[in-house]
């Protein structure tokens, strides 16, 4: 039998036991699904939507974000940026069983493989909190270069590594000592992923500001052992094993695919797999069988066979989803459908595209989705194929094509050094998708300018776009 990430453990076989869950930003729930049938049970209600939640908070969390989950299934930890917080959630019943505060902007939490500690990065800051989870709270803090992005632990967890988002250094951490042993370069300072091979041979992390992938070795001296180019907006990597051979599969937001590579002496791009709008997050099975990847700008996941390199199941979730775990065996008796909720207004989603305009290449273009927060609606663009490092305008037209009529200025969008980038806006937007029945306003277009004259236009709403999903 094959061994799968992260704890390296005999094939899992796929059942009603198991769960996936998502991490969804904008509705602040996490969405739980049956991987058996690829059904959405429902969600955890962490929180208001935004923009209610944006309100002083005393109770709630803001801005879930990040998911890790325990060596024994049992337990689920969920990170909040907004709110500085680690929920732990008790997978048989949904039910949250505490919450730790912690410093600013956390991320990304993952347990130790003995289960006996959880260890958070805290983006905002320059440390890893490292937190009890029985007693529920932080023991100690490990610090390190500023914005550590995420940790993962080799299997025989003897070694941690701890990937940065604001500086271009990873750090290798003796995890019983709690000590860094040695810091290693980054191609680029970005790094929100990290994933080690179930052979703990390997440590992949992603760089989404310049779409590549770097690869080191997961023993000292941990020497580089590889970097590809994998495309703009390059957010999460894991690994899955099966009959075929053993892979890797990366996320690529800005083409709206998932990359697998075989695992071996030479790295191979063996698959190039659509997915939907902006993948994000992405988990094997306890098998290997199946990929589940979570769509960002889509609202929904779907899961990939391994063997086929085919979409074949898509289900709702909630809005602007993160991170994505499968936690095989979450649920060990009983249907664990208690304290869900309804997905409600988080399935009211439009998504639209952006296609090139005026001057810019012909694969420039951007993926839209239109979230519905009740009275106002929450946009976010995605795009890729513009100027490097460069600030774009983007309006509100009467026109998705020449003369664009009046213009209103909506957002700035600010690309990476690979030309992709990603910006949100907040407002009553519907009338982005088709003309809005409650309203006597005209339908309005997205169009991207330079940001000083609103005449150059790179980027135009495509004709052909999809309306609102119905209610789940």
């Amino acid at each position: 039998m094959a061994e799968q990430a992260p704890w390296a453990r005999p094939d899992i076989p796929i059942s009603s036991h198991d769960r996936v869950y998502t991490a969804d930003q904008t509705s602040n729930t996490v969405s739980v699904i049956d991987p058996a049938e690829n059904k959405l049970l429902g969600v955890i209600r962490l929180g208001d939507p935004v923009p209610g939640a944006l309100s002083p908070l005393y109770k709630g969390q803001l801005l879930v974000h990040g998911l890790g989950y325990s060596p024994d299934s049992k337990t689920l930890a969920v990170v909040s940026v907004g709110s500085n917080s680690v929920t732990l959630i008790d997978t048989a019943t949904n039910k949250v069983k505490g919450v730790v505060y912690v410093g600013r902007s956390p991320h990304e939490a993952f347990f130790t493989p003995n289960g006996r500690e959880l260890w958070v990065t805290v983006r905002g800051e320059n440390y890893v909190s490292v937190i009890d989870p029985v007693q529920m709270k932080e023991t100690r803090r490990i610090e390190m270069a500023n914005g550590p992005g995420m940790t993962m632990f080799g299997p025989d967890g003897k070694y941690a590594f701890v990937c940065s988002s604001f500086t271009p250094e990873l750090a290798a951490i003796d995890v019983a000592s709690h000590r860094i042993i040695k810091k290693i370069p980054q191609a680029t300072p970005f790094s929100p992923n990290i994933a080690v091979t179930p052979e703990n041979d390997e440590v992949w992390i992603t760089l989404k500001d310049a779409g590549k992938v770097q690869v080191y070795s997961a023993k000292p001296p941990f020497a580089q052992k590889a970097v590809l180019n994998t495309g703009p907006i390059t957010n999460h990597v894991n690994f899955a094993n099966n009959r075929n051979g053993k892979f890797a599969y990366v996320t690529i937001g800005g083409s709206n695919e998932v990359k697998a590579f075989r695992r071996g002496e030479t790295l191979e791009l063996v698959a190039t797999i659509p997915a939907g709008e902006l993948p994000h997050g992405i988990w094997p099975s306890g098998d290997g069988s199946r990929v589940y990847v979570a769509l960002e700008n889509g609202e929904h996941c779907v899961a990939i066979d391994t063997l086929t390199s085919k979409v074949i199941a898509n289900t709702p979730i909630g809005q602007t989803t993160q991170a994505l775990v499968y936690v095989p065996n979450a649920v060990p008796t009983g249907p664990g459908t208690e304290n869900l909720m309804p997905l409600g207004a988080a399935a009211n989603t439009a998504r639209l595209h952006l296609e090139a305009g005026g001057t810019a290449l012909p694969e420039t273009r951007a993926s839209v989705a239109v979230n519905s927060l009740g009275l106002l609606d929450l946009v976010q663009i995605a795009a890729r194929g513009l100027a490097p490092q460069t600030q774009y305008q983007i309006y509100l037209a009467e026109a998705n094509q020449s003369p664009f009529g009046k213009l209103e200025p909506l957002a700035v969008l600010k690309t990476n050094p690979d030309g992709a980038g990603i910006v949100q806006a907040i407002g009553p937007l519907k009338a982005l998708a088709a003309k809005d029945p409650d309203s006597s306003a005209s339908q309005r277009f997205l169009i991207v300018t330079d940001i000083k004259d609103p005449s150059q236009v790179v980027l135009r709403q495509a004709s052909a776009s999809n309306g609102p999903d119905q209610p789940q």
